[in-house]
């Protein structure tokens, strides 16, 4: 019988106001398996892991490691039981060397004296061992971010963990990099290593697991084998539906091209430059995605589509006409729609209630507004909206920060679409939504397209990106390295496309 390296028994979790983030959880983890932590956003999983790397105390329960009861009240007690916890955001210095990085924080030997070469010997024998390609002495802003992500492994397997502890871990790596952080992560559990793993990804779930719990609203619903369980019984627990994983959407039929971009180029915040000379035509009625690790000009691309970013030459085209550099209130009333890349940073005003953040396009204009709001249609609208979008709310007074994640994105979606846009940019529309929000997420746009919109879809998503879009364009370090039919190119191509590959044939 395989032992058990941890168990959190009868585990809860309750936070002010009364909400209980985790009620009762138990989670046995045994030597050498990778066991998954699945569940939609506000599952409680977060939670869970935050009690285990010793952040939160929980209310009541109890942890053993190695069978025997232990406190763990900070994250050093963590480490010192042999916790690593490699966060989805990482945790570097990017003005810092690897080593340096590593050993941060870290008593040395010779105080104050630092052992870098000694330090940076064993971070070599690490990265060695598991094929990553890691200089201890590089500095970590001038790593992919996919290196980083080894960094932040090796820093955990330095600390001396026995237990690893993933939360999202392929959220940034392209198809080439996770293949080579499951091989990583075979060789952790071979080695008598014990690998939990937290994804709302199920078909990466199903290869790497061993055993998966899945979570809903705090509590447990069940621990299964892996081989005993098939995709659309996983994410049924998961929400408590019946899921379609394949957005079904009919061939499409595109038409005139309606967002025109002509050899832009453009700078990033620091001044460097982060487009050359970019070319796409976005047609109505299709989808264009674009593909590519973050961080290669995504941002800016949309930025300087949405006048958020001064173009340095080139120009955007809005059905003809010419908006380059024009002021974003401009762009927006030529019938365009935006999902920004953060919901909560750029696309909501968190602290304004729902009827207020689903007028920030439209307040200006008639019925919204005449000389005064109109505050008695803005909540007929609001309302309206609500119920359309299924925007799980007690009412439009509550303010958006309030809500959960998918329900922010619903908001999002309700307010860009409802007015049927010729153009859609969307950036990262599905980031962080569990299987049932992607659903209606996907739902509505092909929507929007089968009414003919031109639809510029943003995702780091390989799989997303294949389901949803007509066509694919791959971005690498500010260019464009091909567009592609999804029907007829692989993962891989994708992948070598994503790391800098050209591809010849354009569509």
């Amino acid at each position: 019988m395989s032992i058990n390296i941890l168990e959190m028994k009868n585990i809860t979790k309750t936070f002010p106001g009364g909400v209980i983030a985790n009620k009762n959880i138990n989670l046995k983890l045994r030597k050498g398996e990778v066991h998954t932590l699945l569940g939609e956003n506000g599952a409680g999983k977060s939670t869970i892991m935050n009690i285990l790397s010793g952040l939160y105390s929980p209310d009541s329960g109890n942890i053993l490691i190695n069978e025997k009861p232990v406190s763990l009240n900070s994250p050093k007690d963590a480490i010192k039981y042999g916790i690593g916890m490699v966060y989805q955001h990482f945790q570097l210095i990017p003005e810092l060397s690897v080593v340096e990085n590593v050993i941060l924080g870290i008593k040395q030997r010779r105080e104050p004296f630092l052992d870098i070469k000694g330090s940076a010997d064993r971070i070599l024998e690490y990265s060695n061992k598991y094929n990553m390609g890691i200089d201890p002495c590089a500095m970590v802003w001038q790593l992919s971010v996919g290196q980083q992500q080894w960094v932040e492994i090796i820093k955990a397997l330095y600390r001396g963990a026995r237990i690893l502890v993933l939360d999202e871990p392929t959220a940034v790596l392209i198809p080439q990099e996770i293949d080579q952080l499951f091989n990583m992560i075979r060789q952790f559990t071979a080695a008598d290593f014990s690998v939990i793993f937290i994804s709302h990804k199920i078909n990466e779930v199903k290869e790497i697991s061993d055993r998966i719990t899945i979570l809903r609203k705090g509590q447990k619903v069940n621990t299964v084998e892996t081989s005993e369980v098939s995709k659309p019984e996983l994410a049924e627990m998961m929400v408590g539906r019946e899921v379609l994983f394949k957005a079904y959407k009919k061939k499409a039929v595109p038409g005139v091209p309606a967002l025109v971009l002509d050899k832009i180029e453009a700078d990033n915040s620091k001044g460097l430059q982060a487009l050359k000379i970019v070319s796409l035509a976005v047609k109505k009625g299709e989808i264009l995605g674009i593909a590519g690790v973050d961080g290669n000009g995504q941002s800016e691309l949309v930025e300087v589509i949405m006048g958020l970013r001064k173009s340095t030459s080139g120009s955007v085209k809005v059905m003809d006409k010419d908006v380059t550099n024009a002021h974003p209130r401009e762009i927006l009333d030529c019938s365009v729609g935006h999902i920004p890349e953060d919901r909560r940073v750029s696309g909501l005003m968190l602290e304004m209630n729902l009827r207020e953040n689903l007028i920030l396009h439209d307040y200006h204009t008639v019925p919204h507004s005449k000389f005064l709001l109109n505050w008695k249609f803005i909540k007929e609208h609001a309302e309206k909206l609500i119920e359309d979008y299924d925007i799980r709310t007690p009412n439009s007074d509550v303010l958006a920060g309030k809500l959960s994640g998918g329900n922010q994105q619903k908001l999002i979606l309700a307010r860009e679409l409802h007015g049927n846009p010729d153009i859609l940019v969307a950036m990262h529309a599905t980031r962080g939504l569990d299987v049932g929000a992607i659903e209606y997420v996907h739902k509505n746009i092909i929507a929007q397209r089968d009414a003919g919109a031109a639809i510029l879809y943003v995702s780091t998503e390989i799989d997303e990106l294949l389901n949803i879009s007509d066509r694919i364009a791959v971005i690498h370090s500010g260019e464009i390295m091909g567009i592609v039919n999804p029907d007829n190119v692989t993962i891989k191509e994708l992948g070598l496309m994503m790391a800098g590959s050209k591809k010849d044939t354009l569509l």
